[in-house]
């Protein structure tokens, strides 16, 4: 009996305590502030890279689309994956593959070998991703505590989005355009170590294979889609180079869907969108996405090509709508409390519109904080107010089970909204700038592109009132 207890109180001695919620939520936060930063830091450095590997405008346009074209197509395979081998696993793979990628971007010598690297980031990003939103709410118990978890992932993927134009600019004017891909190298590693050390493993799987065939459909079907909205800016939307993968990744999809309600084990279980959380809340998620992405592509268009403004001064004069993003998420959690998910995400998706549309009066001698500070500040407080509660309410309802392929859903919704969102405002502020280049002329082609985004904030807030349910549904 003696040794008996003895053995016990040794193991107890020797088990690993648990690592405190805070350290766990900071290592996938930090995850996800890698991925999100590396969609918008390279923009800056574009007219290095050009010069330094001899790209041409085709090759700068790639550079971006390699990256989120491979990102949007894998992320459902990297949720799946996670649940089925572990979320851990994932995570460490995912970021594993992303930091080595980023390495080998960094030291390219020709541009094929850039956008190889590009796209290697992208897989690793969609494999790394899903796992990082699963993490936080596994870790963290339901309830107010998650929802500041949640919040704080919000703020930490929201800032890395915003952070890039400012974080490229310093590292370009200081060091070179290699170090926008470097600088993923030490973070990468830091945080790989973190993650091995602290994390603990988790699965649903219950020993599930992976659906391949659902797979290879839903990812060729997404990366085609995304291929022919990266067209439309360069080709139009009626040109074949742009109808043709279009069509091709819609038929795509539907073969997908037609697969998924036969298998057995299938990637998506259609189910999940016959709860009215999960359909509702991605939906939303599309429409912000599709509305509110371009914020940062326009706004450093304008401060660089008709204000003037350097590529770090352009960083800098963003930085108060940065701060912005992350003050509405660490909001949100209290106005979920008074209010409910679903009124907090309707208005948080209205004060972005108000935003919008100041933005949308722009002129070509505008003030900074008329024409950039303020309108940037409402935009990004009510995307960082709205964001929260729709991943909320996105990822509740689910079975843990299916908590990794909800997640990669969520964001596979954001991106594949951003992108279209871009492609579509690009095209439309290309034929109100038309052939003209003056900075009259690239304002009135801007000043559209905030106007159509305006109208389809609108659009999206009354679908949130009319679909999203008032509070979180119970997990399955």
């Amino acid at each position: 009996m003696a040794y008996m207890l003895e053995t016990t109180d040794t193991a107890r001695r020797s088990a690993p305590a648990a690592p405190p919620v805070w350290l766990v939520v900071a290592l996938a936060c930090a995850g996800q502030f890698l991925v999100v930063l590396d969609i918008s830091v390279v923009n800056v450095a574009l007219p290095s890279m050009r010069s330094g590997l001899a790209l041409g405008e085709q090759g700068l346009q790639w550079v971006v689309n390699a990256y989120a074209i491979a990102f949007a197509g894998f992320m459902l395979l990297g949720g799946r994956a996670g649940d089925l081998y572990g979320r851990k696993r994932m995570f460490l793979v995912g970021l594993g593959l992303f930091t080595l990628a980023s390495l080998a971007g960094g030291l390219a010598q020709d541009g094929w070998q850039l956008l190889l690297a590009r796209a290697v980031q992208g897989l690793g990003a969609a494999v790394l991703a899903p796992s990082t939103l699963t993490i936080v709410t596994s870790a963290v118990p339901k309830g107010a505590a998650r929802t500041r978890a949640i919040a704080t992932w919000t703020a930490v993927g929201a800032g890395g989005g915003a952070a890039g134009g400012f974080v490229g600019g310093v590292l370009v004017d200081a060091l070179s355009w290699r170090w926008v891909l470097l600088i993923n190298v030490p973070v990468g590693a830091v945080v790989l170590a973190g993650a091995a050390r602290w994390l603990a493993e988790s699965r649903a799987g219950d020993g599930r294979r992976l659906d391949l065939p659902g797979a290879l459909l839903v990812t060729a079907g997404l990366a085609t889609l995304a291929y022919g909205i990266s067209q439309t800016e360069a080709e139009g939307w009626t040109a074949t180079a742009t109808v043709v993968p279009l069509g091709a990744g819609l038929a795509l999809l539907a073969l997908f869907l037609l697969a998924e309600a036969r298998a057995k084990a299938p990637l998506m279980p259609l189910g999940l969108l016959r709860l009215r959380s999960v359909a509702s809340a991605n939906a939303a998620m599309l429409l912000s996405g599709c509305a509110m992405f371009c914020m940062w592509f326009f706004m450093t268009l304008y401060a660089q090509n008709v204000l003037g403004y350097t590529p770090l001064e352009a960083g800098l004069a963003l930085v108060p709508s940065s701060l912005a993003v992350i003050i509405g998420s660490k909001l949100a959690p209290r106005l979920m409390r008074a209010a409910g998910p679903r009124a907090t995400a309707v208005l948080g998706t209205l004060i972005a519109t108000a935003g919008f549309g100041w933005q949308s009066t722009m002129t070509a001698d505008g003030a900074y904080l008329t024409a950039i500070m303020f309108p940037g500040i409402l935009m990004m407080l009510g995307a960082g107010t709205a964001t929260t509660p729709l991943a909320s309410l996105a990822t509740s309802g689910a079975a843990p089970e299916e908590a990794g392929l909800v997640s990669g859903l969520v964001n596979t919704s954001r991106t594949m909204g951003g992108s279209l969102g871009l492609a579509i405002m690009s095209t439309i502020a290309a034929a109100h700038t038309g052939a003209a280049r003056t900075p009259q002329a690239l304002t009135e082609g801007y000043a559209q592109a905030f106007r159509t985004s305006t109208a389809l904030l609108l659009a999206g807030a009354a679908v949130m009132w009319l679909w999203l349910p008032r509070k979180a549904a119970a997990a399955h």
